[in-house]
């Protein structure tokens, strides 16, 4: 879980609606809500090393079907 401090700011004007879309956004990007939820529960170093190979995986599925690569099908 990373420490790291994110200063995350959004500028409002006249749109509300519009500024909050930004900032949900933002905070997305920056995987605050997901540091969050990791902090609720025990989890167990296998499978926080599961979860990261199976990322990655999907990474490199993602990555090599956008290089037309990897067939898919349809």
């Amino acid at each position: 879980m990373s420490k790291k401090k994110s200063n995350i700011e959004v500028h409002v004007s006249t749109n509300v609606d519009k500024a909050l879309k930004q900032l949900k956004k933002k905070i997305e990007r920056e995987g605050v809500v997901r540091d969050m939820k990791r902090g609720v529960y025990f989890e167990p170093p296998t499978q926080k090393k599961r979860k990261r190979l199976m990322r990655a995986i999907k990474q490199n599925l993602m990555r090599l079907a956008a290089q037309g690569l990897l067939k898919t099908k349809r």
